[in-house]
């Protein structure tokens, strides 16, 4: 029984490791190659809370800023839903020129919790 766990543990690894994503999270913002990015505010986020059944997925708007050595080149509202996906990644594949598989703003909403803003941040999943 004891030699299970670590044979499972190796196998789950093994697994997570040949996924050839990464994702890359901060409260901060997100740098790569001289920008960074920084999650300025949510102004809108009606996406559908976990525990809540719903008709409709919802979406959230946030303004993004990019700095280049500390000096801001951008400020954009984006609007994160499963129709504009592919404009997002096209506009956030200006900063980093690695192909991106998602893009969100973390932590999910829970139904009858609320999120506090000061804690929420961008996650962008790459592909390698």
């Amino acid at each position: 029984m004891k030699k299970i766990i670590p044979i499972l543990f190796l196998f789950f690894s093994i697994c997570f490791y040949a996924q050839s994503t990464f994702n890359i999270t901060t409260k901060k913002g997100i740098s790569k190659k001289g920008f960074q990015l920084r999650l300025k505010s949510v102004f809108d986020d009606s996406r559908c809370p976990e525990g809540v059944t719903c008709i409709w997925a919802g979406e959230v708007s946030a303004t993004i800023e990019v700095y280049k050595e500390k000096k801001m080149v951008e400020e954009r509202n984006l609007i994160f839903n499963s129709e504009n996906k592919a404009e997002n990644v096209r506009w956030f594949e200006k900063y980093f020129p690695k192909r991106i598989k998602g893009i969100g703003v973390v932590p999910y909403p829970k139904e009858g919790i609320t999120t506090n803003p000061k804690k929420q941040y961008l996650s962008i999943v790459f592909i390698d």
